[in-house]
């Protein structure tokens, strides 16, 4: 097949050429924002789900569609060990001079740019990862105690006050939601309640790891009535075939319906794992239609890109102990498990063990979906870890 016309897009982030089976979540989260915007009562969203399952494409459809209708978006990326602060004022700043470029009366801009300052000399003192100037004098006695939760409230409603005066909604689009500290989470809550409270067209649509949805409610026990959280998770058959078989259509390519079958067999229906078996089926093939041996071959190369890249780039921010860990879970299956099982596969008492599990779910490797339980955040990392103790992980490919 010619692989210039190859359709398929397996990357972070990278919108795939069939967006199938998220309908239903791009229009309620846009709903959300119009009504956010017209100052009705709505709840901001949080989108959950494993590694690959296309929550940074949702995050960023959604934005993409927001602004065509005119809202202010503002796109971060949370990253460990990165404040709160230091990621929320540059985009903020963005925000206010998107909405300084908008012809209305200034007042309430300009005293967002006041309090933004004000906010921003205080932060420093704080969070040593701030570096953004404001050049504008502070607004006194606004966003300038240096207690975040107090300061947050105040910056998010003069930027609310000078979205409304200007007939728009500033929207944050925020991904990788987990890795943000629950006391800076809390503050963000916090600012975010108040919003609601008085209508003011600030957003939050954040994406993260499932354990995001019990990270909230430890830092503020009220976020459950404050946010929808919509499950991202695995395509049915139905989506999955689209995702496969409509960008090949639209080539002029088909598959057989059994090598079709056989796709949505080897990945699960996740997203990532779709593109990577369409675009490496695609390299292998001849001719179409595309059949099983074609799949089959296609699936070796499949896991050696798997292995060498997204399993492995996460296996290698783990500690030799963690390692360990993940390796007696990949023993035991699929998951999840029970604390108590992996430390006995382990050898060792659960509450030795309890540190190195904390880490990883610290890290994004592993989440507890009940308590008392423990499950990968990566799909099919079971295999990975035991095809790498098998010596058969990261091979070669095409």
């Amino acid at each position: 097949m010619d692989r210039i016309r190859n359709p398929y897009a397996p990357g972070a982030g990278s919108p795939p050429p069939e967006l199938a089976g998220r309908d239903g979540v791009l229009e309620d989260t846009g709903i959300v924002l119009d009504r956010i915007r017209a100052g009705r009562h709505a709840r901001d969203v949080l989108l959950v789900g494993l590694r690959g399952v296309g929550k940074t494409v949702l995050l960023n459809r959604v934005a993409d569609r927001a602004e065509a209708r005119g809202m202010i978006c503002s796109r971060i990326e949370a990253q460990e060990r990165r404040s709160l602060p230091a990621l929320l004022t540059p985009a903020l700043r963005l925000a206010l001079v998107e909405l300084d470029r908008i012809e209305a009366a200034r007042e309430y801009l300009g005293r967002a740019w006041r309090v933004l300052a004000g906010f921003v000399r205080a932060a420093k003192l704080k969070y040593g990862d701030l570096e953004l100037n404001i050049d504008a004098a502070p607004e006194p006695g606004l966003a300038d105690t240096g207690e975040l939760e107090t300061d947050l409230q105040g910056l998010f409603r003069a930027v609310g006050e000078a979205a409304r005066e200007r007939n728009t909604a500033v929207a944050l689009f925020v991904d990788e939601l987990q890795y943000v500290d629950e006391p800076e989470l809390a503050a963000l809550i916090v600012a975010l309640h108040v919003c609601r409270q008085r209508e003011l067209p600030v957003a939050l649509v954040g994406a993260g790891l499932p354990q995001l949805v019990g990270k909230t409610g430890k830092a503020k026990s009220y976020a459950e009535r404050l946010f929808d959280f919509p499950e991202i998770g695995r395509l049915d058959r139905h989506a999955a075939s689209r995702a496969i078989g409509a960008p090949a259509a639209r080539e002029g390519v088909r598959f057989d319906a059994a090598a079709l079958e056989l796709i949505l067999d080897r990945t699960e229906g996740y997203p990532y794992f779709l593109q990577e078996w369409g675009q490496h089926t695609w390299r292998v093939a001849k001719e179409s239609p595309i059949g099983v041996a074609d799949v089959e071959r296609a699936t070796e190369f499949a896991l050696v890109r798997l292995d060498e890249g997204f399993f492995r780039v996460r296996y290698d921010r783990c500690t030799p102990s963690e390692r360990d860990y993940l390796r007696a879970m990949a023993r035991l299956g699929r998951g999840p498990h029970r604390s108590g099982d992996i430390a006995r596969e382990m050898g060792r008492e659960v509450t030795s063990v309890a540190p190195i599990r904390n880490n990883l779910i610290v890290k994004g490797m592993v989440y507890s979906p009940a308590h008392g339980d423990t499950a990968f955040t990566v799909p099919m990392f079971d295999g990975f870890m035991n095809r790498a103790a098998g010596g058969r992980a990261g091979t070669g490919g095409p």
